[in-house]
């Protein structure tokens, strides 16, 4: 098609096979957007395409990518708020017509709705790091780096010492939104031990925690994104093994990381990300495991 349709905090370019999303930098863009900057999307990574009224006197155009096709969302798990979608593009209502004409192009190019076999949207590039509450977090394409941090890192994470984890050890990514309770990034090995149940976060030399202010969306998802592609085959075959739970009792927390657990709940719930009830169930949880 080679138009363009601009909106809030995006613009769209239509090509004959792919859609060019360019985001904007300004101050009131979200900062996940400012990060990816632009992405192109196959329309063979399309499943769906809808237009729908949105907030204030706006229509979205909104894009449902195919299961499988983009380590961004498969990263994101649906955990993004509706503000952070990187497939939607919120337009003045005034434009709805033009939304339906390029929605009703793109459906008649848009392929099945099946898994795909590989990742069909470029992830984004290494190398990238960001700073976790317990440590700092280094990915440059090969690599997996834990650098511990010498104040909120436990002292389990103290005893295994900084780690390393190649890719070809990796079997997946776990991302749990800084938004939420207990948010981390965790990597899947490849062969986990049998008969193991993975560590609280806070306790596993595989994961870093997140906190206010650490972790953010912006710099933890690409990350996972990043990482994912890289673990992920390519093309058909069996899925990398990742680790079943099972009833196995949690080891005992030391009372200080409890502690410390605690606090960063009670920041999270003075900031506003933690309802009540979120923050005196989770507290009751963890005063449980002393």
């Amino acid at each position: 098609m080679g138009d363009v349709l601009a909106g809030f905090h995006a613009a769209w370019e239509f090509e004959s096979d792919s859609v060019l999303i360019r985001f904007e930098r300004g101050i009131r863009t979200p900062r996940l957007f400012q990060a990816l900057g632009e992405r192109r999307v196959p329309l063979e990574a399309i499943t769906e395409v809808t237009v729908s009224a949105g907030r204030r006197g706006t229509v979205v155009l909104h894009a449902r990518p195919r299961p499988g096709a983009d380590p961004l969302m498969e990263a994101a798990d649906g955990q993004l708020k509706e503000s952070d979608d990187p497939y939607r593009l919120v337009l003045p209502a005034d434009r709805e017509r033009l939304a339906e004409y390029y929605a009703s192009e793109l459906r008649l190019l848009l392929g099945d709705d099946t898994p795909a076999e590989r990742f069909l949207v470029a992830p984004p590039e290494a190398p990238m790091q960001f700073k976790a509450y317990d440590g700092k977090a280094s990915f440059d394409g090969k690599a997996v780096a834990f650098r511990w941090s010498s104040t909120g890192a436990s002292s389990a994470k103290w005893k295994a010492g900084d780690q390393n984890f190649p890719v070809a050890d990796l079997g997946g990514v776990q991302w749990r939104s800084p938004q939420g309770v207990e948010g981390h990034l965790r990597l899947l090995r490849r062969e986990p031990a049998c008969g193991a149940r993975p560590a609280p976060p806070d306790q596993d030399p595989a994961a870093v925690v997140f906190g206010l202010g650490y972790g953010s969306v912006h710099e933890s998802l690409p990350f996972a994104a990043a990482v994912l592609a890289a673990v992920r085959p390519t093309g058909p075959g069996p899925a990398p093994a990742v680790p079943a739970p099972v009833t196995v009792p949690a080891p005992r927390r030391d009372p200080a990381d409890i502690a410390e657990r605690i606090r960063h709940l009670g920041e999270l719930h003075e900031a506003g990300l933690v309802t009540d009830e979120e923050f005196a169930s989770k507290k009751a949880e963890l005063l449980a495991e002393l």
